[in-house]
C-alpha cells in the first residue's frame, strides 16, 4: 500500500506560482495533489515545515566530485555516494556526474561506475556528462591538452554505444566536431553542449542547427563577444533557444556579468556549480584557494553547492527569489528534458522538494 504524506510550510513556491495555505500530498515518489489546507481530511497527519519555504529540488548538470574524491579520479560507487551527499546537503536531488576531457579508458571507467551504483539502488545520479575531450585547446582552460581528440566517426560511437543511457549530455566545440559526429550524437538522445570552443558567430549558429541545445558555463573558455566577432558568447545570446549554464561564484565571471545575461538571455539561463573537490592524484589535481579550486595557478573549479549558488544569484545578481528557484531547478530540468516530472511541484511530478528556512540560512530535501 502507498504511503501517502503531506507537507505544509508558509509558503509554497510550485515553480510557476506561490501558494499560501495549502500542502502538498505526496504517495511514495510522486506528488499526487497541491490543495488547500481546509480540504484536507482531519484524519490524514500533516507534516507541517514550520517558518519555510517548500520548492521544487535544485539540478546540477555538472560536478566533478565531492569529499575528497573526483569522479574521475575515483570512479566508483563510493565516489558517487560521496557526491549525491553533497548534492543533497545543497539542496539538489539530481546531478549528473562529470568527467573532463580524459582518456576514453577513464571514461569507460565511469560509465561502468554509474551502471554499478544504478544497480545497487544508488539514487541522484542521473547519469555522465562528459565534458571534452572533442574540444578547442585554445580554450582548453584547465584541460589537459594531451587528452584533446578530433572525434573520429567509429570511435565516438563506439563510445556512445558502450555508454547508452549512461551518457546524457556532452560539451564540445562545435567547430572541431564534422556535422556527421554532431548528428550521430543526437540520434543517442544527447544533450549536446558548446563549450571549450573558439567558434565564429556562425560556426556557434551551425552547431545549433544541427542539434546543439546549451552551452557550458557561459563566458568561461569560450570565444567572447566582441563588436566585430559576436564568437560563442553572442551567438547563444542571439538565438532564441539555446540555453546556457552559469557559474555563479563571482570568480568565473563577475556578478555583473551574470546580471547582463540574465537581462538578455531571461529563462534560457541556469546554474550549475562546476563543483570539484581537492585531490593530489591523477592528471587533474585541485587545490582549494579561498573559496574557489585552481590547478597549476588555473582556476580549475568552483567550491560551490547549488544552496550557494541559489543565494548568490539573490544577493549578487539582482535575481528574484521565484527566477532563482527557476534557474536551479526547472531550468536545468528542461536542457535535460525531463521538465515534465521534475522542477515543479504539481499532480504526476516526482517528489523531490526542498524546504528552505524563510531566512534563507538553511535548506534540507524533504525527500
Amino acid at each position: 500500500m502507498a504511503t501517502v504524506q503531506v507537507y505544509t510550510a508558509s509558503k509554497i513556491f510550485t515553480g510557476i506560482e506561490w501558494l499560501n495555505e495549502h500542502a502538498i500530498l505526496c504517495s511514495d515518489d510522486t506528488i499526487e495533489a497541491v490543495i488547500p489546507i481546509k480540504d484536507i481530511s482531519s484524519d490524514i497527519r500533516i507534516q507541517d515545515c514550520g517558518n519555510t519555504i517548500l520548492a521544487p529540488a535544485f539540478i546540477d548538470i555538472q560536478i566533478y566530485g565531492a569529499g575528497g574524491r573526483l569522479f574521475s579520479v575515483y570512479p566508483d560507487q563510493e565516489s558517487l555516494y560521496k557526491l549525491n551527499d553533497y548534492c543533497n546537503a545543497g539542496g539538489a536531488s539530481l546531478c549528473l556526474a562529470t568527467a573532463a576531457t580524459n582518456s576514453d579508458e577513464v571514461f569507460y571507467k565511469c560509465i561502468d561506475a554509474i551502471k554499478e551504483y544504478w544497480k545497487s539502488n544508488g539514487k541522484g545520479i542521473y547519469g555522465l556528462h562528459i565534458e571534452g575531450p572533442w574540444i578547442n585547446p585554445v580554450k582548453r582552460g584547465a584541460h589537459l591538452e594531451k587528452y584533446i581528440q578530433k572525434p573520429i566517426l567509429n570511435q565516438v560511437k563506439e563510445l556512445l554505444e558502450y555508454g547508452k543511457g549512461v551518457i546524457k549530455m556532452i560539451t564540445l566545440a562545435p567547430e572541431m566536431c564534422d556535422d556527421s559526429i554532431i548528428d550521430l550524437i543526437c540520434t543517442y538522445g544527447i544533450v549536446i553542449s558548446a563549450g571549450h570552443s573558439n567558434a565564429t558567430d556562425a560556426q556557434a549558429k551551425n552547431g545549433f542547427k544541427q542539434g546543439v541545445t546549451a552551452v557550458t558555463h557561459l563566458y568561461n573558455a569560450m570565444s567572447p563577444l566582441q563588436h566585430r566577432a559576436p564568437g560563442l558568447v553572442g551567438a547563444v545570446m542571439d538565438d532564441e533557444q539555446a540555453m546556457a549554464s552559469i557559474i555563479p561564484d563571482g570568480h568565473h565571471c563577475d556578478y555583473a556579468a551574470v546580471r547582463i545575461a540574465k537581462k538578455v538571455m531571461n529563462e534560457r539561463l541556469f546554474v550549475i556549480t562546476d563543483a570539484v573537490t581537492e585531490t593530489n592524484q591523477g592528471p587533474y589535481q585541485h587545490t582549494l584557494v579561498g573559496d574557489k579550486y585552481e590547478a597549476a595557478g588555473v582556476l580549475s573549479g568552483s567550491a560551490l553547492s547549488m544552496f550557494q549558488a541559489f543565494l548568490n544569484l539573490i544577493n549578487h545578481c539582482s535575481i528574484e527569489i521565484d527566477e532563482a528557484l527557476r534557474m536551479c531547478s526547472l531550468y536545468p530540468a528542461q536542457v535535460l528534458g525531463i521538465q515534465h516530472k521534475m522542477g515543479k511541484i504539481e499532480k504526476g511530478f516526482d517528489a523531490n522538494i526542498i524546504s528552505i528556512d524563510i531566512n534563507q540560512k538553511a535548506v534540507s530535501l524533504l525527500k
